[in-house]
C-alpha cells in the first residue's frame, strides 16, 4: 500500500511539472499578463489550416482560453473588420474589442491590451517564418503594424 501511494505521488509530480512546462514559452518564461487572461478571445480560421491550429496551441499554452471559430469564407471576416488587403494573414482574432490579424506575439498582444491605443487592432501581414504558430527560424525582427481607425495602417512594433 505504502508503495502504491508513493508512485501515485511521484505520478502527480510528474504530470504537475508537465502541465507546467506546457503553460510557459518555449524559453521558459511567464504566463501571460493577466490583463490579457482574462480578455474574450475568437480566433477565426479555416478548417484546412494548421498553422492557425498551432497558434491557438501557442496561446492555451500561455494560459489563454480561445474560442476557434472555423469559417468556410475568412475573407469575408477580414472584409467585415476591415482589414486592408496588405495586412492579411491566414487567421483573424478579436480579442476584447481589437482585431488581432496573423502570427502576433503574444507580448505585442498584451501591450495592445494593456495600454489601450485608440485603434482598430494590429496586424503581422503574411505568415513569417519562426512566428508563433509557422515552423523555420526567425529571419528578422517581426513588424507589427497598427490598424487605425482611418483604414491607414503605422508601425506598432517590432520584435
Amino acid at each position: 500500500m505504502k508503495k502504491k501511494i508513493t508512485y501515485l505521488i511521484v505520478f502527480g509530480l510528474i504530470i504537475g511539472a508537465g502541465f507546467l512546462f506546457y503553460q510557459t514559452d518555449r524559453n521558459g518564461g511567464r504566463l501571460v499578463d493577466s490583463v490579457l487572461a482574462s480578455t474574450d478571445i475568437t480566433v477565426y480560421k479555416t478548417l484546412t489550416c494548421g498553422c492557425c491550429v498551432n497558434y491557438i496551441g501557442y496561446a492555451t499554452r500561455q494560459g489563454l482560453e480561445i474560442k476557434a471559430e472555423t469559417v468556410n469564407n475568412l475573407e469575408q471576416i477580414k472584409m467585415d473588420y476591415e482589414i486592408p488587403e496588405d495586412m492579411w494573414s491566414c487567421h483573424t482574432s478579436i480579442m476584447g474589442d481589437y482585431i488581432v490579424e496573423g502570427h502576433i506575439p503574444l507580448e505585442a498582444v498584451e501591450k495592445l491590451v494593456s495600454e489601450k491605443p485608440d485603434i482598430r487592432g494590429i496586424a503581422m501581414p503574411g505568415m513569417p517564418s519562426g512566428s508563433p504558430g509557422m515552423p523555420g527560424s526567425k529571419t528578422g525582427p517581426f513588424e507589427i503594424y497598427s490598424l487605425n481607425h482611418d483604414g491607414s495602417t503605422s508601425l506598432f512594433m517590432s520584435l
